[in-house]
């Protein structure tokens, strides 16, 4: 078997924390493959690293060999236990907010008394995140933020989700550069991985950029309407794979989905997948 950089999403991609049922012999196989030599396993999140290390304990997974956090502000090499942040990604992305830290920016949005600062743990240096109320105006605030931060040569992406549980809309800026894509990439270049040996899986909206990029990826089956139709009016080519499920028994859902696209893209680890089963 050759060697391969596997990239997933975790929640509702490796993590079975969604409504569609999972295949129970999945994540096992998952977890065998990821112990493989030839394997370099990152999970590629919006969650910082207490929320990873909480899901890996509570569900289970191989620790991975690297971690795209924060969605895609920083990378983390986690060896047993203790996480290294890579101060390389800091600097790749650095020049975006002029050197500036997420406490910077805030200076110059906190006379916006939309914005509402959120906990102290989803903040870094590279990620500054506000709690909205879902009533509130969220393209005319984001508007004003955008125009603040050019004003000041600041490149930002400013990201838009709601937390359904929490009923509140959240808005995320970061460096221009830091995105699930580019860290990917950044850590193919670092560790000589190419287009042909790299697989990433996803299941929404936020892992679009990877899913239609020339990365070979899977969007799992579990994967909501939406962001199906979305990849299919694209038109990423052979590119995207989308799980079906019927490989080894098993769904598509989750991890089972991972694995179908892993072995539709990488024939021997195919083979490997199938002489387990």
């Amino acid at each position: 078997m050759q060697r391969f950089l596997l990239c997933t999403d975790m929640d509702r991609t490796l993590i079975p924390n969604g409504s569609a049922p999972e295949s129970s012999a999945a994540l096992p196989l998952f977890a065998r493959l990821a112990a493989r030599p030839e394997a370099t396993v990152a999970y590629v999140t919006g969650r910082h690293r207490a929320l990873i290390e909480e899901a890996i304990r509570q569900y289970r997974l191989p620790e991975p060999d690297y971690a795209i956090a924060d969605v895609g502000s920083t990378i983390y090499e986690p060896k047993q236990g203790a996480w290294r942040q890579w101060d390389e990604w800091s600097r790749e992305i650095d020049p975006d907010w002029r050197g500036m830290g997420s406490d910077d920016l805030h200076g110059l949005l906190s006379q916006m008394p939309e914005l509402t600062l959120q906990e102290p743990e989803k903040q870094n240096r590279h990620k500054l995140s506000y709690y909205l109320p879902l009533t509130a105006d969220a393209p005319g605030i984001m508007a004003k933020v955008d125009a603040r931060l050019k004003e000041a040569g600041i490149r930002a992406n400013l990201i838009w989700s709601v937390d359904e549980q929490a009923q509140a809309g959240l808005l995320d800026v970061l460096p221009v550069s830091a995105n699930k894509r580019h860290a990917i990439e950044f850590l193919m270049q670092k560790h000589g991985f190419d287009y042909g040996n790299t697989v990433f899986a996803g299941d929404s909206g936020n892992d679009l950029d990877v899913l239609l990029s020339p990365i070979h990826a899977v969007l799992v089956a579990n994967a909501g309407d939406d962001v199906r139709a979305q990849a299919l009016r694209a038109d990423p080519g052979a590119t995207l794979f989308m799980a079906k499920g019927g490989y080894l028994g098993m769904n598509g859902n989750y991890s089972a989905g991972i694995l179908e696209g892993v072995a539709h893209f990488l024939p021997d680890v195919d083979r490997w997948l199938r002489g387990c089963a």
